[in-house]
C-alpha cells in the first residue's frame, strides 16, 4: 500500500493524520477489513510499547496487543460516537486497560518477584538509589529493575506509577485515559509511592 495515499487511494491524505485514522475507523466500522488492517499496522508498535511497560515476556505483550485491537474493533462505534478526537489516544486507553486486566489475571507472587533479584542486581539498585539526588521512587521506576520491584504492587498501583513515572502522563491525562477522577489518580499515586518506599527500604 502506498503510504502517501489513504485507504481509498487519495494521495492528498496524510497517513499519519488523525483525520485519516478517523476515516479508516469509519470504514472499518462498516466492515472494511483493509481499513482495520491499516489501523493495526499504524498503531501496533505503540500498543506493544504500552504492554511492554508492564510485561517482560513476549507472549504476554502479544496477548495484550491482540486483546487491545480485538476490543477496539468491537468498540469502533463508541469511538465514532465519543468525544475522543484522536484514535491513537482512544486506542491507548484500551491498551492501558487491557494491560491492567492482564496484570490482574497474572499477578505474580511478591516473594517470587524479589527472588529474581540477584545479589549483584540488589547491590546495583542500592548504590544507584543511595547516590541519586532525585526522588527514589521515580528513579526506581525508570530503571530496568523496576519491573521486578513494581511486581510487588497491586495491579492498580502499578498501572498508575507506570503511567506517571514511565509514560510521563499528567494526572488529568491518566484520569481521562482510565475514566477516573483526578482525585482518585492522586490518591492511588500517593498510596503506590508509599508502598514502593517500603519495598525500597529493603535495599537502602
Amino acid at each position: 500500500m502506498d503510504e502517501t495515499a489513504d485507504i481509498s487511494g487519495n494521495a492528498s491524505a496524510r497517513p499519519g493524520s488523525e483525520q485519516a485514522d478517523a476515516e479508516l475507523a469509519a470504514l472499518a466500522r462498516e466492515g472494511d477489513e483493509a481499513a482495520f488492517e491499516e489501523l493495526f499496522r499504524r498503531h501496533k508498535r505503540r500498543v506493544a510499547l504500552i504492554a511492554a511497560r508492564f510485561f517482560r515476556r513476549r507472549e504476554q505483550v502479544e496477548e495484550v496487543v491482540q486483546e487491545s485491537f480485538t476490543k477496539a474493533f468491537f468498540a469502533l462505534g463508541e469511538f465514532a460516537n465519543g468525544r475522543d478526537a484522536s484514535f491513537a489516544a482512544w486506542l491507548a486507553r484500551i491498551a492501558f486497560n487491557a494491560s491492567y486486566d492482564e496484570l490482574r489475571r497474572q499477578q505474580r507472587r511478591p516473594e517470587g518477584a524479589l527472588e529474581e533479584l540477584t545479589e549483584e542486581a540488589t547491590a546495583t539498585l542500592s548504590a544507584r538509589l543511595r547516590g541519586s539526588g532525585t526522588d527514589a521512587e521515580g528513579e526506581a521506576v525508570s530503571r530496568d529493575l523496576a519491573t521486578k520491584l513494581l511486581a510487588r504492587l497491586s495491579p492498580e498501583d502499578r498501572l498508575v506509577l507506570v503511567m506517571l513515572d514511565v509514560e510521563g502522563l499528567s494526572v488529568s491525562e491518566i484520569a481521562n485515559l482510565l475514566g477516573w477522577t483526578g482525585s482518585k489518580v492522586k490518591v492511588r499515586a500517593h498510596r503506590a509511592r508509599a508502598h514502593l518506599r517500603r519495598v525500597l527500604k529493603r535495599f537502602l
